[in-house]
């Protein structure tokens, strides 16, 4: 029997699989996303790409129809924000170097306006997923975040399927807050 973790990645595997298409094109943004005019995307990014650089992602980002620009950057962490037509989310570099590069780690997140969910549901939603988890926040907010660790390896399309993983996690924690206790009843 396979476990509600594996089955939560091979969807998420699933939508990844349709990750190059532009941010724009998320099939299914949360309820309480704000909807706004359609852009084209852009042609993709030429040149060498490291994931590892929060420049690179933006310029990656730029080219789905998204925009994003450093929020802040303190220590070792470069915070970006980002907005697609869709909703709005952030992007958060861990373990950079001094010139805020070579960045070890990466997490996506964004927050709800939307408090129908509980703790015990929150956590509810926290077992349906291996890779795609939820906090509340002490306002009460819910918070969705996607990490991965990143390497000079990671390629551009690499970072294109995080996206993606990122896309499904917000589309899945948004269908989650319409109604939490039908989600958690028919999760697999």
């Amino acid at each position: 029997m396979k476990s509600r973790a594996f089955v939560a990645l091979a969807a998420v595997l699933a939508v990844c699989a349709g990750a190059s298409d532009a941010l724009a094109a998320a099939k299914k943004p949360p309820a309480h996303a704000k909807p706004a005019a359609a852009s084209t995307p852009r042609a993709a990014p030429s040149g060498p790409f490291d994931a590892r650089n929060p420049a690179d992602l933006i310029a990656l980002l730029a080219s789905m129809g998204a925009q994003g620009q450093v929020s802040s950057r303190q220590d070792d962490v470069v915070a970006l924000k980002i907005s697609n037509p869709a909703y709005s989310f952030s992007a958060q570099f861990a373990g950079c170097d001094g010139q805020g590069r070579a960045c070890k780690a990466l997490a996506f997140g964004g927050v709800s306006d939307a408090r129908t969910a509980t703790i015990a549901q929150i956590n509810g939603f926290n077992q349906t997923s291996i890779n795609c988890h939820a906090y509340q926040d002490n306002a009460g907010k819910p918070h969705a975040w996607y990490s991965t660790l990143l390497f000079a390896s990671t390629t551009r399309e690499d970072m294109v399927t995080h996206i993606g993983a990122w896309q499904g996690c917000w589309a899945s924690f948004g269908d989650f807050l319409k109604n939490p206790t039908a989600y958690l009843a028919t999760a697999p």
